[in-house]
């Protein structure tokens, strides 16, 4: 039964191409997406990857690619539910969860070794050509970079627009921290919107990064709902949140009467050492309190459903996700302990990124005692540019890919006078 909610625009695909998948493919161009991404090493490498703590500090913290996964069954979930309980939805008209579980495991694949330090460090470093956003490397990876050719997937206008957070380009914002798309990447809005401008009422910044598809906003309250939770439930079995660190925040946090109640009942579940359980529980208040309401006129909803709906949060539960992002970035993230590993993970892909600026932005061809630092096949490619600005963008690309242990293992490979016996090449 074909699923009306979705039309010939949100099924296109980014490039021209035959039909997808084999001949008699029973998968709909959403499954392909997501799995397509599945299958790719970029997914893989999130098991590498930062979430709160350095993988591989131990085997029970959340990666970025256990992170992905929970915000994918989330996301399904959130489907679920709005399917069965509000009245604009039915059998044959919903919100796909195939295309939002596709959202949900590719939202994160753009981001750097070492979380949001490497995500900050490695923009403060572009900021001459472009900068860096994991959002828009993500984005770079679906349509230019995901394959091992420097192909991407050829994504779906659907799964594109519900990866898509932001749509303002770096280039129409003055020296933005966060939160846009690279310049070069003007194409993809433009396939997104199907070639519409923006209208007046939705200017570069953050009107215009608001507007979302209903997919885009389900996938960011499951990624709000997995890390609000998840992130204090691994500060807890971290020991960075515990009894008298949680009440002595409390006592100087200025608390509302809610917030206070949702503290005592982390307190609570902390004295009777039934944390994950009652977070994990939370998670479906979280789901239950998501509704759909009515987008109103904008320029995309006559092209698509997606665009007709936004996604209501009951305050109650939006503010204690608030609580506990507040919560975790004064006792997890500015903890001395964090910024200590911070500290060093800005050095080490600060020293990474130097080394190779060296020998492969400020030059456009191999120098006079030149050493190979990267592939054989990454290093023809970055000569073969024409722009400082080119090959700087392919260099954040190499270092970008990375996983927290392997810009370590570089690193110490480089710079590490006791580091680089024979078997250390791997």
């Amino acid at each position: 039964m074909r699923n009306t909610f979705y039309n010939d625009f949100d099924h296109a695909p980014r490039e021209p191409s035959p039909p997808r998948g084999v001949a008699g493919d029973f998968r709909t161009p959403f499954q392909i997406d997501r799995d397509r991404v599945i299958h790719t090493s970029a997914f893989r490498r999130l098991q590498s990857k930062t979430q709160v703590f350095v993988s591989g500090e131990y085997d029970f913290y959340r990666t970025r690619l256990t992170h992905s996964i929970e915000v994918a069954q989330i996301g399904r979930s959130l489907c679920a539910r709005l399917r069965a309980t509000e009245a604009a939805l039915g059998e044959a008209h919903f919100i796909d969860p195939d295309l939002v579980e596709a959202a949900c495991l590719a939202h994160d694949i753009g981001h750097p070794p070492f979380g949001h330090t490497g995500e900050r460090t490695l923009h403060r470093l572009m900021k001459p050509w472009g900068g860096f956003e994991g959002n828009a490397q993500t984005l770079r990876m679906l349509t230019h970079t995901l394959f091992s050719e420097r192909k991407g997937m050829n994504p779906s206008r659907g799964f594109m627009d519900a990866v898509l957070k932001y749509k303002t380009l770096h280039s129409e914002l003055d020296d933005p921290p966060n939160h846009f798309v690279y310049a070069d990447q003007r194409p993809e809005i433009a396939f997104v919107t199907g070639g519409a401008d923006f209208p007046e009422d939705l200017p570069p910044g953050k009107a215009r990064n608001a507007f979302r598809s209903i997919e885009c906003q389900i996938m960011d309250w499951a990624d709000d709902t997995a890390y609000s939770l998840n992130d204090v439930a691994d500060g807890i079995k971290a020991g960075f949140i515990g009894l008298e660190t949680l009440e002595r925040w409390a006592a100087g946090a200025g608390l509302s009467d809610t917030d206070a109640v949702a503290v005592e009942f982390l307190l609570k579940a902390i004295r009777d050492d039934r944390v994950e359980g009652r977070l994990n529980r939370k998670i479906g208040e979280f789901i239950a309190a998501a509704r759909l309401a009515d987008a109103g006129e904008n320029f995309l909803a006559p092209l698509s459903n997606r665009h007709r709906y936004r996604l209501e949060i009951d305050p109650a539960i939006a503010a204690q996700r608030d609580l506990h992002k507040r919560l975790s970035l004064d006792l997890v993230f500015r903890s001395q302990q964090l910024q200590q590993l911070d500290h060093k993970a800005d050095y080490i892909v600060g020293r990474l990124f130097g080394a190779f600026a060296d020998l492969y932005i400020a030059r456009d061809r191999p120098g006079p005692g030149h050493f190979q630092l990267l592939p054989e096949d990454q290093e023809r490619e970055v000569f073969a540019q024409d722009s400082e600005a080119a090959r700087a963008r392919l260099v954040c690309d190499a270092i970008a890919r990375m996983t927290d242990s392997v810009a370590a293992r570089v690193y110490r490979r480089l710079f590490d006078a006791n580091f680089g016996s024979i078997v250390d090449l791997v």
